[in-house]
């Protein structure tokens, strides 16, 4: 089982909102970003503030998928 960050990138799509305007609004790293897209572990209180900037609940940016579903 993996993680996969493919809501957040469809919910960036839906709000027109770009990775760098995320990172600035969240207070994160470019880092953190190229991890997300990398479907890397990243530190909880990173997801912490994606959901604050995005007024969103965790399940609306992440899920746990089988690995053979995660394409890179």
């Amino acid at each position: 089982m993996k993680i996969s960050y493919k809501k957040l990138w469809k919910l960036l799509i839906d709000r027109d909102m770009k990775k760098k305007q995320l990172a600035e609004a969240a207070g994160i790293s470019s880092a953190s970003i190229a991890k997300l897209g990398r479907n890397e572990n990243v530190n909880t209180d990173i997801l912490l503030k994606i959901c604050i900037a995005l007024n969103s609940d965790i399940s609306d940016i992440m899920e746990v998928v089988p690995d053979e579903e995660i394409q890179c």
